[in-house]
């Protein structure tokens, strides 16, 4: 039985999302890391288990960027410290985070001649679960960036806020702001 970090269970997560559910890779890992085996083909992300999407979104930013060893020291104590706030199994949390912060709905620009209508459109599954982790890792970089907080623990406070649909969090913010232009669009 392979647990995450050696601590969490992958067998007793459940995505209730069926849209999400095939984008959202639970299998069974110790450290999550592929080493980039399927950078080169297109839309493999989805075999890449969601831990490790999430370190590597975390990585995109300037000071995280390349020091894979370090964010996934960090995502272990965003863990840590969302299994002793929630009592729960922290990759369900963030199961659940992800399918709450997807937007459902988003905006094209479509031009008729020289004019530019925005049009609402109904989000893929796959750019669901892509924009929730983008907006979950900017959420929690923007809060700890130049404060007294960790990366660590506003990592933790994004996840939950977007596993409870808290609006204060970033990730569900930005998820109600695209959608509430999305529904003036249509």
């Amino acid at each position: 039985m392979q647990k995450l970090f050696g601590k969490w269970d992958f067998t007793e997560v459940e995505v209730k999302d069926p849209s999400v559910k095939a984008y959202i890779n639970l299998t069974p890992t110790v450290v999550p890391h592929s080493g980039g085996k399927n950078a080169t083909q297109q839309f493999a992300k989805s075999t890449l288990n969601i831990v490790e999407r999430l370190i590597n979104k975390v990585m995109r930013e300037e000071h995280n960027t390349g020091s894979k060893i370090t964010v996934t020291k960090t995502v272990m104590e965003a863990f840590e410290i969302i299994s002793k706030k929630s009592s729960q199994n922290p990759i369900q949390v963030f199961a659940n985070a992800i399918v709450n912060a997807g937007p459902r709905e988003e905006t094209v620009r479509l031009q008729y001649g020289g004019i530019a209508v925005p049009k609402s459109v109904d989000t893929a599954p796959q750019r669901r679960v892509d924009t929730a982790l983008r907006l979950i890792s900017e959420g929690a970089q923007k809060a700890a960036f130049c404060k007294k907080k960790t990366l660590a623990s506003a990592l933790a406070e994004e996840i939950l806020a977007a596993a409870n649909r808290d609006v204060k969090g970033y990730a569900m913010g930005k998820k109600d702001n695209i959608e509430r232009v999305a529904r003036a669009a249509r």
